[in-house]
């Protein structure tokens, strides 16, 4: 089994790098392999509701970037979001992608559980932390909890190293999800047949 993780700060080693890397270390102890895929600094192209990726089965813009996160996206069976806290929300060019992402690639994430991890100096952790999980309560995917909110402090590159009950967090992240893998797979029941979706709308 194997769980995408995504680094959505632009410092590739910065601090969303260390919880990232507690969490990967401490599901390959519990015998999942991980996949690490760094956002990178380039721009991102954002979602412009073209409504194509109907027509095409994936976004417009195939960039690289979206490319090689779907490719990966079909061999995961679960994934990590990560990202820095900016003035109280994830990092713009992650959310760029995860639009696109979640609205063009759904069938590659339904079903798969997930979470996600922040990094802050001080505060607007949660309402980062909340932002993220939209993507995964919309999507039919399992969120998976942990002993506190999944998030780290630090500011300068490698303070969230010092953060003991931070990464302990991150641990029990990791083990919360590799037993809902495992259970899943071992188990666990297949994923329920959905109704047909119903949008409703009250302007006519």
């Amino acid at each position: 089994m194997r769980v995408l993780l995504i680094n959505g700060s632009p410092h590739k080693s910065g601090n969303t790098s260390i919880a990232l890397a507690e969490v990967a270390g401490q599901l390959e102890k519990n015998g999942i392999d991980t996949d690490t895929v760094w956002i990178g600094t380039k721009a991102v192209q954002g979602c412009i509701a073209c409504g194509r990726c109907a027509e095409l089965g994936h976004c417009t813009f195939a960039d690289e970037l979206y490319n090689d996160v779907t490719a990966r996206l079909r061999e995961a069976d679960a994934i990590v979001v990560g990202s820095p806290v900016y003035y109280g929300g994830p990092a713009g060019s992650l959310c760029a992608l995860l639009d696109r992402l979640f609205y063009s690639a759904l069938p590659l994430l339904a079903n798969k559980p997930a979470a996600a991890v922040v990094v802050c100096r001080r505060g607007g952790a949660t309402a980062a932390f909340n932002r993220l999980n939209m993507y995964f309560m919309m999507s039919n995917m399992p969120v998976v909890t942990s002993q506190y909110w999944n998030l780290v402090y630090g500011r300068a590159q490698g303070e969230a190293a010092q953060d003991a009950e931070g990464l302990q967090t991150m641990r029990t992240l990791a083990d919360n999800m590799a037993r809902m893998l495992l259970d899943m797979k071992d188990g666990g029941r297949t994923a329920p047949v959905r109704e047909q979706r119903i949008a409703t709308s009250f302007i006519r």
